[in-house]
């Protein structure tokens, strides 16, 4: 349990990653458990790994017994439940096996190459859609900067980057900047984008002087975008804004990318405190995106499409201009899908993105019949 008051944005964030909570025994420090209970979550460890930092950890407030905080970091039995109410599950929701060019390269638009950089990410987020590679060892992620680099030049109609994981920033500073200036040396390249929780999990990282000097000196070369993920008003400290506040004076545009889930934020009060707080700190609502498919946490994650729907447009008709620019998304196998609305009870899609050699499907519209409890598409 943490006691007493610590100053999260003067830690050095390397030494800080070891008092990460990895273990039940640990867990049992913040939460009461029986030992039935203790040796369920053990079950569900050793399936899907736990690690929460103590900063996180602070954030939860222990009288509420559903804080959203606790939900998005703390192992639950329910992830065990492979498919449930909400239909059939998957470990690849959004198709990244059909993509993979190999080195942790993914291609799945003309325009865009998304590089696996690492497996490891300051927090395991239970709701994470590449929980099947986080916090394990495998093929799938980046093994020669160079040769992805390489790629990257050899395809002249990409025009930008995506730097994800696991957490790009997980990654040594000098090893990021070894990537980020070779990319910048790459004139058909408009922009980059690094897609890190880390301002929000972990945001000791982005008080890393050395880091912010790369992104100042990167962003004099090109364009630098970081989407990060906050999903509840709670998230936003005072730490978290001030990394915000360092990313945007060393030229980074910070986007949000959200999750709709079911006991964090699922009441237009809750989205609405969301994007309204994102605002305030510099931060642009960008995406909300429903709740993929995935198994081991669609079964109590995922909120049904229609009342998704409800909920998105009720939130928005009390936001202001800017509040409301987000989109909620479908980040579907074929593509992403703006879900639009409901139209005599069928859900209205846009597709936005089409994948690559199915430009056709780019901007179509989709009325698509659904049932009261489902939670995703099946579209081909």
């Amino acid at each position: 349990m943490i006691t007493a008051k610590i100053d999260w944005t003067r830690l050095p964030w390397k030494e800080e990653l070891r008092n990460n909570v990895t273990s039940v025994e640990q867990l049992r420090g913040y939460i009461d458990l029986s030992e039935r209970e203790a040796r369920e979550i053990a079950d569900v460890i050793r399936q899907f790994p736990v690690n929460i930092p103590r900063y996180y950890l602070s954030l939860i407030d222990q009288a509420d017994p559903n804080d959203p905080i606790k939900k998005m970091c703390f192992p639950s039995m329910e992830e065990l439940v492979v498919a449930g109410s909400m239909g059939e599950t998957t470990r690849d929701p959004y198709g990244d096996d059909k993509h993979d060019k190999g080195n942790g390269v993914l291609q799945k638009y003309d325009y865009s190459v998304l590089i696996v950089t690492t497996e490891s990410c300051a927090m395991f987020c239970r709701h994470c859609f590449r929980r099947r590679i986080v916090g394990r060892k495998t093929d799938h992620i980046l093994q020669n900067f160079e040769a992805a680099v390489e790629y990257v030049a050899s395809h002249p109609d990409v025009t930008n980057v995506i730097l994800s994981g696991g957490d790009p920033l997980m990654l040594p500073t000098p090893l990021l900047r070894t990537l980020l200036m070779a990319l910048a040396e790459i004139e058909h390249l408009g922009f980059v984008r690094i897609g890190s929780r880390t301002p929000v999990t972990y945001p000791c990282r982005i008080f890393d002087d050395e880091l912010i000097e790369l992104f100042t000196e990167f962003s004099s070369k090109k364009t630098l975008y970081l989407p990060t993920h906050f999903n509840h008003v709670k998230e936003i400290t005072p730490a978290a804004a001030e990394a915000v506040r360092r990313l945007r004076m060393a030229g980074v545009t910070v986007n949000n990318q959200a999750v709709l889930l079911r006991g964090v934020n699922d009441r237009p009060e809750d989205l609405k405190a969301l994007m309204d707080g994102l605002l305030r700190i510099g931060v642009n609502p960008y995406y909300l995106y429903q709740c993929m498919p995935v198994s081991g946490v669609s079964h109590h994650f995922q909120v049904p499409l229609k009342q998704a729907v409800e909920i998105v447009d009720e939130a928005r008709s009390g936001m202001d201009g800017y509040a409301k620019r987000f989109k909620f998304i479908l980040g579907h196998d074929i593509g992403k899908l703006e879900v639009c609305g409901l139209l005599d009870g069928k859900l209205v899609l846009k597709q936005i993105h089409a994948r690559s050699g199915h430009k056709a499907q780019a901007s179509r519209l989709i009325l698509q019949e659904i049932g009261d409890g489902d939670g995703w598409v099946s579209l081909e």
